[in-house]
């Protein structure tokens, strides 16, 4: 349990660092002081090469809706959002920028913000991650890529596909940004579990990250 975790959170780790790298010829430094007004996320009015596609508004099926309907709301009030749990999802750490909860068989919900500048260019980022995530579909690595919108947040949602060892980590994974109490803030929202324990948490998952309410 404690390997796929620390895999979970280094994951959130090396994905925003990859996020840097690429965007410091942008926006001067990512890493902007978070205590710092943030601006709202930057129009898609420029160049359409600036802005990934239009968000798709999330969708569940109907096993996925039962499985929101059948939730227990579990709220992050620190932050404003929400996510709908099912029963037996236990919470193991909730901080400030932190929001992690386990299920009984060791599938995971860790989600991470982080703050950021208020020059921080979000539709440069956002196209950058859907990009990122296009070519990890082309390389066999994605099993899908799409943009979605979660209770009016437009997000870059991928499913990595089946790893060689069947213990291995799988995730399904949502990225996106909002604007939030004077903040700038990426959203990483990520569920995952070992690959054998994956198609039993399918519906969960994307349930799980169809459900998240945000306060406005």
């Amino acid at each position: 349990m404690r390997s796929l975790l620390a895999l979970g959170i280094l994951s959130f780790a090396m994905t925003f660092c990859g996020l840097q790298d690429r965007l410091k010829g942008v926006s001067g430094s990512p890493e902007s002081n978070s205590n710092s007004t943030a601006a709202k996320p930057a129009s898609n009015s420029g160049s359409s090469s600036s802005a990934a596609p239009a968000a798709e508004k999330a969708a569940p099926n109907a096993a996925q809706q039962a499985i929101i309907d059948g939730a227990t709301e579990t709220k992050w009030d620190d932050q404003g959002l929400s996510w709908k749990l099912p029963a037996g999802w236990k919470k193991m750490d909730v901080g400030k920028e932190t929001f992690n909860y386990q299920s009984p068989d060791n599938a995971f919900l860790l989600v991470n913000i982080s703050v950021l500048g208020a020059d921080f260019p979000t539709d440069v980022s956002l196209k950058a991650y859907y990009d990122q995530a296009m070519q990890q579909l082309k390389n066999g690595k994605y099993e899908s890529v799409k943009m979605v919108e979660i209770d009016g947040i437009p997000g870059v949602e991928f499913v990595e596909a089946p790893p060689e060892g069947k213990d291995d980590v799988r995730r399904h994974q949502w990225i996106g940004y909002r604007s939030y109490i004077g903040q700038t803030q990426m959203l990483n929202v990520m569920t995952s579990t070992k690959a054998s324990n994956f198609a039993k948490h399918t519906d969960d998952f994307t349930a799980i990250l169809y459900s998240m309410g945000s306060t406005k």
